[in-house]
């Protein structure tokens, strides 16, 4: 069902675009005649070649767990409340991007800051693709701007990193044995009212071989917060022995399209000018409120054009 969907897509993308450019050859033909049709011409162009990249957004997303839910998980760097609060604004930059792309979003763990912000947080993603349109925020993300906690109103750089997991689901079995976990229970953090604050409902489990950690406080029944707990570490399993698998081969062909963790990916300036500009792709934007905002898709777009084809952004066309 899932390839017959897709193969529907794509003759209805195809149809789509005979349709828009038959109405641009008809624009043409009027302007031929005379008519005073040039604005009409560039907006059809704008929007053709907007979904064009749509379009070939939606080609890229051929990889084995691309069309998989995902798990975003965010950490600040160092610098305190500063980075804290930027981890905070990535985290708001996704759930506005999840809610542009009409994904359901759901804050399963969030530690705050002692401050300001966040220590980390993780965000399930559900919806067709979006463990692979989120491929492109894994790495760390860089921020330039005139601190807010600074009373010299000086310049400050801020980084935080971005994890992306795709989400298991029963296709795949993931065997974990209980004698490798260890499971603590304790009291949420934050606003959630008195249940909250009384009972151990919070969820942590650890992996004793691999050392991965997982939590989970979103529900006040400690029940479900473990069971969410559970499907993230499978997650996060299956990621770590993929990355395993691929290791060798990693060794022996270096290639554009690896995106190792430590690797800032992305600059986020807001002074003394305003820029957001991918370090992979070479895309900028000059509007980083839009961007803060959710709207990441040129940014995957032109992501996984660079690592299909090594093309990078401003080669073809900038963007608007």
């Amino acid at each position: 069902m899932r390839e017959r969907k897709r193969l529907t897509q794509v003759i209805e993308n195809d149809q789509e675009l005979k349709r828009r450019v038959g109405d641009l050859e008809a624009f043409f033909e009027l302007a031929e005649e005379g008519e005073d049709v040039e604005s009409d011409i560039a907006q059809e162009l704008r929007t053709l070649s907007q979904r064009v990249d749509e379009i070939e957004t939606q080609a890229l997303l051929s990889g084995e767990n691309d069309h998989r839910n995902a798990l975003i998980v965010i950490h600040p760097g160092a610098g305190g409340a500063e980075a804290q609060d930027w981890a905070e604004m990535l985290l708001r930059m996704y759930l506005r991007w999840a809610e542009r792309e009409r994904f359901k979003a759901v804050v399963t763990d969030r530690l705050e800051g002692a401050e300001a912000g966040i220590k980390s947080a993780t965000i399930e993603i559900t919806g067709e693709y979006a463990y692979g349109l989120l491929q492109s925020e894994v790495g760390v993300h860089r921020l330039v701007r005139i601190s807010p906690f600074d009373s010299a109103a000086r310049r400050h750089t801020s980084f935080a990193s971005v994890f992306v997991y795709p989400e298991i689901d029963d296709e795949i079995k993931i065997d974990i044995k209980p004698d490798d976990l260890r499971i603590d229970t304790y009291r949420a953090g934050g606003a959630g009212g008195q249940h909250v604050n009384m009972t151990d409902s919070a969820v942590r489990i650890t992996h004793l071989p691999t050392n991965i950690v997982v939590q989970c406080q979103n529900e006040r029944s400690q029940h479900k917060n473990k069971a969410t707990a559970m499907k993230m570490l499978q997650s996060r399993l299956y990621d770590y022995e993929m990355r395993k698998k691929q290791a060798e081969s990693d060794k022996l062909e270096a290639s554009k399209s690896d995106i190792n963790f430590g690797s800032q990916i992305r600059n986020y300036v807001l002074a003394p000018y305003r820029l957001v500009k991918d370090l992979r792709s070479k895309l900028e934007a000059g509007d980083v409120d839009r961007v803060l905002d959710g709207d990441l898709e040129p940014f995957m777009h032109a992501f996984l054009v660079w690592r299909k084809t090594g093309r990078l952004a401003g080669e073809d066309r900038e963007l608007e």
